[in-house]
């Protein structure tokens, strides 16, 4: 269960998720099954695409392992494309994705901050940044040489989202922000380690995909959409 902030800047954070949610819902026309998601404060541990911690940890399922012709990764670029579950797909995997060798956090903070929309009423940064792994645990697994790698399985509009544009069509038409659930699985891998871990994960992402421009992120849903 999610705790309540008992600080200030907890509480204008948790008012901003809100009000987010709230903008979000109007462009949606108050989608009624997605309103839970997006006003939520917290989200269940199962869903919250954390970083893992950087030493190494038991997994059912083994990462690639590193070596010494191990390509770095580079910085993610957003994908030209005016299809929200291609788009959803792709951030999803750029956000469960970082390589400590290649790049410093801020760097891959603020070229994750790149795939946001530009209408700033709609963009939720904060929930992006949330997905990058902090400063003290990101020098962390620097000196543990650690990457994560993304493999999607699945994208799709979750069933809300479709029920609420069959009912109005015309709704998406203000903002045309679309609802994305994406499931997938990141792998970790790490200095020393013949292989890594990997664990599954979800994610629900609003995506707006206006006409006469490619698609940009709005932000992470609080909790995944169904």
């Amino acid at each position: 269960m999610a705790q309540h902030s008992t600080h200030p800047g907890g509480a204008s954070r948790v008012r901003r998720r809100a009000l987010l949610g709230t903008a979000v819902l109007a462009a949606l026309v108050a989608l009624a099954g997605l309103a839970a998601y997006l006003t939520r404060e917290g989200r269940s541990p199962s869903d919250t695409a954390s970083p893992p911690p950087s030493s190494p940890t038991a997994s059912s399922s083994p990462a690639a392992p590193s070596g010494p012709h191990t390509r770095h990764r580079a910085l993610p670029v957003p994908p030209k494309t005016h299809d929200p579950i291609t788009y959803g797909k792709a951030a999803a995997a750029a956000l469960w994705s970082y390589d400590t060798r290649a790049y410093s956090q801020p760097e891959l903070r603020k070229a994750l901050r790149g795939w946001l929309t530009t209408e700033s009423k709609y963009a939720d940064p904060a929930s992006v940044d949330q997905a990058v792994p902090s400063a003290v645990l990101w020098k962390e697994m620097a000196a543990n040489k650690q990457v994560a790698t993304a493999k999607i399985n699945e994208g799709h509009f979750p069933h809300a989202f479709t029920q609420a544009l069959q009912d109005d069509p015309g709704a998406i038409t203000q903002a045309y922000v679309y609802a994305v659930t994406v499931s997938g699985k990141q792998s970790i891998r790490w200095k020393g380690s013949a292989a890594g871990g990997a664990e599954s994960r979800s994610t629900t992402l609003a995506v707006q995909c206006r006409p006469n421009r490619s698609c940009a992120l709005v932000g992470v849903m609080p909790s995944v959409a169904p």
